[in-house]
């Protein structure tokens, strides 16, 4: 392991993050396990942050994957494509967007670059609107708009953004408000902003923000920035890369949680529709998706492989009511986190809905985020035999749990109370 790592070192960027003061191969997986190279199994509570939804080496998937590259791996755009119209056509319908139109790419970045294209031609305008604390991507336009510093390496930028309060719920300025005092302020905040500027293109936010360490406004928020949104003429793109498909079990999207107005322009998706496989999109209103005037392909996006993944990843997680599970084990599971956090003075805060968790970890007797804390509870975790994630604001200080939508309820107790001797330790 030694060995490959010092290979790593050698021909990859030092940017390019590893986890664990000994980072590990994963060789294989199955449900909601899986080994590395020496032969150590594993609870997988972050699914390669996020993407594997469903199980690793779910039998549907890989079937469907195999029989595809069996026929034809690759075409391009430039060809009809039956998996990718018959894919199309459910993500069409299950997005709540009236006559949409659907795009696909093969990341979530790629997703939010499309998204950004298509709102700033649209409206004629490079302003742009974000949440502070959020995370889009790393493409230049996706890093420009990203209000995390952790994550944003240049102020360099095609796009003028603005950064809008409301994203985290339970810091910053507004953090002592009631949730309805809470949103009228940062409505008031986005009007003010918006009658100081000219023509902004679009609004992009996450509905629980990922990368910055599963925050979210109360409900509702973003159907009160709509309506603002609308006044002006500028769009709502929800990133939906992180929050899609069911995960939060209360809703199918994330947007839902805020649909007093009606759904977004553009939603763009990614991570867990693949189940691993390559795959990203954009799904809005037709006037918009269709509104780009010069010609445009996708080589990879939607290639017949990763489209027959996703078909048959999307047919397993409806047909067993992945959502509600997410709803169910989820909600288990947080309320045990709740309560083995409950007498420990390092953890500021357990939030989340359905099997998107985040533990947020401070220095004792403080509200300063402890990221080294975090470091060691990773490492502590995965000495059990647990794997997670991390993330954050300011800090990698939050603990980040995501696991496969197919989770048991023994599984939840298994990691939960590897996490308890972790935090424990810590």
């Amino acid at each position: 392991m030694k060995d490959l790592h010092t290979r790593h070192q050698a021909v990859l960027p030092d940017w390019l993050a590893l986890y664990y003061d000994e980072p590990i191969e994963l060789t294989h997986g199955e449900g909601r396990h899986v080994w590395d190279a020496q032969g150590r199994r594993y609870l997988d509570f972050f699914g390669g942050i996020l993407t594997t939804m469903t199980a690793h080496a779910l039998p549907e998937v890989t079937k469907a994957v195999a029989e595809q590259a069996g026929r034809i791996i690759h075409s391009s755009t430039l060809y009809l494509n039956r998996t990718m119209v018959e894919l199309a056509e459910r993500v069409a319908a299950l997005s709540g967007i009236p006559d949409a139109r659907v795009f696909f790419t093969t990341s979530g970045t790629e997703a939010n670059d499309a998204a950004l294209l298509l709102a700033t031609a649209h409206r004629g305008s490079n302003q742009i609107l974000a949440m502070r604390n959020s995370y889009h991507g790393r493409s230049f336009s996706a890093v420009g708009i990203t209000g995390n510093r952790s994550w944003s390496p240049t102020s360099l930028s095609p796009l003028q953004t603005l950064y809008v309060h409301g994203g985290v719920r339970t810091r910053g300025p507004y953090a002592a408000l009631s949730d309805a005092e809470f949103t009228e302020a940062c409505v008031a905040d986005l009007r003010d902003m918006l009658g100081q500027t000219r023509g902004v293109a679009a609004l992009i936010a996450e509905p629980i923000q990922g990368v910055g360490g599963f925050t979210s406004p109360p409900d509702g928020l973003y159907a009160a920035f709509r309506e603002v949104l609308k006044e002006h003429g500028a769009l709502w793109i929800a990133d939906e890369v992180q929050t899609g498909w069911g995960r939060t079990g209360d809703h199918f999207w994330g947007w839902q949680a805020h649909a007093g107005s009606g759904p977004p322009d553009l939603l763009t998706f990614a991570k867990g529709i693949g189940n691993g496989m390559s795959i990203g999109g954009v799904v809005g209103r037709a006037e918009v998706m269709n509104c780009l005037d010069a010609n445009s392909i996708s080589t990879f996006g939607g290639s017949p492989v990763t489209m027959a993944a996703g078909l048959a990843n999307l047919t397993y997680l409806l047909e067993h009511d992945l959502q509600g599970n997410a709803r169910r084990v989820g909600g288990l599971l947080i309320e045990r986190l709740r309560a083995i956090c409950a007498h420990l003075p390092a953890v500021r805060e357990v939030r989340g809905r359905g099997l998107m968790i985040g533990i947020e970890l401070v220095r004792p007797g403080t509200d300063e985020a402890s990221p080294d804390a975090a470091a060691a509870v990773l490492e502590a975790a995965r000495e059990s035999g647990l794997l997670i994630g991390k993330g954050g604001g300011h800090s990698t200080s939050v603990l980040r749990i995501a696991p496969p939508l197919t989770l048991t309820v023994a599984e939840a107790e298994e990691g939960a109370a590897i996490l308890e001797r972790a935090l424990g330790e810590v």
